[in-house]
């Protein structure tokens, strides 16, 4: 007896063939960037707002509520509403609570003895010729009631690492969860600037319209009372027709991103209750965080998503070899059998087995050693997938870094262009009533203005986006909410 126990206590502890799984080494850098990476963007005096400076902090955290730092109401209320409502996001909980339970289910089977209980009644009619004797014939009731159990022990640890598997398959989607969140998130503050860069962009079309609709009726006056010539009129409304077509495709594309805004947040676009963003109400935080590279890593949720799927594929190598070796299976039935119900259970009616079951693949056509080979070559394919995210995040960041770098450069050149401009309109139009300047003047003039606002806006706006970006580039803070350790 001591050695049937000492026996199962190894099977239950036995080996576990295939490779331990070892997350990948933090990759050895110091630096995002080929240079070195700046310590702060410029700042940009002529911009009323999104102009100050920006200062990189080494090794500061990022709070898990990021969005914050722009320090707009509406924006954190459209967040909170996509937060509840996205169905992208619940489609994604409820993957990472079917991967939950999968995982339990295989638990289940393979750490304990399935037991199933059954109970038949049964009447039959017995012939004697089966002995031969074909006149002794019986009529009778049976009933059995059973109770069985089957286990299979993990000697060479499949079962073990099926389980690992689904557990890193568990841990795969929880970062798939999380990088759904981040995307969110990311998209509606990027969305949102999207929608108050073109807001502003069509707020000044309108303003170049209105005054070249007011030069429309002075060049008209002008040439009934001679003093300009039907090609300067035909030139002005010319201008003025170039401008106004200008419009529609930015008011169509401030449609579909209010349409695209109320898509994530869980909205029909027909609802209509999307706040009117302005550049000038969103705050540029002039400190960012910048993580250390190494870390970048564990950071990102698709970097650890992807390290998920490769824990996933090395448990998996461990699955096919261990299908090589023995399996052994214990099985056993304890019940009851008699011919009268209420009689069942007495104690002459007790039935019982036990019995083992030892299976060694012999030749399945080299099928198997198939299998470990797939499952090897999957594994391969996991690990490089791993790399390539992994040097996909970096240069995110770096791009990102660079971006909010150039970012400050051009809308201090597109400010400084834009000033220029405004009064070498105001210059060229004042000559041309004198009549010191020709009409083409005042429309180059006119058209360089134009140009340069909107480029001025544009290079506002894309400040406020590279920033939200580099806050996604480097994880968005999911370490540091509820339910997370640091």
């Amino acid at each position: 007896m001591r050695f049937i126990w000492s026996f199962i206590c190894v099977v239950l502890t036995g080996c576990m063939v295939g490779p331990d799984f070892h997350p990948p080494a933090l990759p050895n850098t110091n630096s995002y960037t080929e240079s070195p990476e700046p310590t702060k963007t410029i700042a940009i005096p002529a911009a009323k707002s999104g102009g100050k400076a920006q200062h990189f902090i080494a090794c500061q955290d990022i709070p898990a509520e990021w969005w914050h730092v722009f320090r707009s109401p509406e924006l954190d209320n459209l967040i909170r509403a996509g937060l509840v409502n996205s169905p992208n996001l619940a489609a994604a909980k409820a993957v990472l609570m079917q991967a939950q339970q999968n995982f339990k289910a295989q638990v289940g089977t393979a750490f304990f003895p399935a037991l199933d209980a059954t109970f038949i009644p049964e009447r039959q009619r017995f012939s004697g010729t089966t002995f031969g004797d074909p006149r002794a014939v019986s009529l009778f009731n049976l009933f059995d009631a059973t109770v069985n159990v089957s286990y299979t022990l993990d000697v060479f640890g499949g079962a073990r690492r099926g389980v690992e598997a689904l557990c890193a398959q568990v841990n795969y989607e929880k970062f798939e969860l999380e990088a759904a969140y981040l995307t969110l998130t990311a998209n509606i503050v990027t969305t949102s600037i999207t929608i108050a860069s073109l807001r502003e962009q069509i707020q000044a079309t309108h303003e170049l319209i209105r005054a070249q609709a007011n030069q429309v009726n002075i060049v008209i006056k002008q040439f009934n009372l001679g003093g300009a010539s039907k090609a300067d009129v035909v030139l002005q409304q010319s201008q003025l027709g170039i401008t106004q077509a200008s419009l529609p495709p930015l008011e169509q594309t401030l449609a579909q991103s209010y349409h695209a805004l109320s898509v994530l947040i869980g909205e029909l676009p027909c609802e209509d209750r999307l706040p009117k963003f302005n550049l000038d109400a969103l705050h540029l935080p002039t400190e960012l965080p910048l993580s250390i590279p190494s870390l970048l890593v564990r950071k990102r949720p698709d970097i650890r998503a992807s390290e998920a799927l490769l824990h996933v594929a090395s448990a998996q190598v461990g699955v096919a070899t261990a299908n090589l070796y023995p399996q052994i299976t214990i099985n056993g039935a304890y019940g009851w059998e008699g011919e009268v119900l209420s009689s069942l259970f007495n104690p002459l009616n007790k039935i019982w087995n036990i019995e083992s079951t030892l299976t060694q693949p012999l030749f399945q056509g080299g099928a198997l050693f198939a299998k470990r080979c797939a499952a090897i070559a999957a594994f391969n394919q996991a690990a490089a997938q791993y790399r390539e995210t992994v040097l996909h995040a970096f240069q995110n960041v770096a791009d990102t870094l660079r971006a909010l770098e150039h970012d400050a450069q051009e809308l201090k050149a597109q400010k400084y262009a834009e000033v220029a401009a405004r009064q070498s309109l105001y210059l060229t139009l004042s000559q041309y009533r004198l009549g010191g300047v020709s009409y083409l003047n005042l429309l180059v003039a006119q058209r360089s203005y134009q140009q340069a606002r909107i480029g001025a806006i544009q290079a506002q706006a894309a400040r406020y986006a590279d920033t939200a970006a580099l806050f996604q580039a480097l994880g968005g803070g999911w370490w540091n909410r509820r339910g997370y350790g640091c």
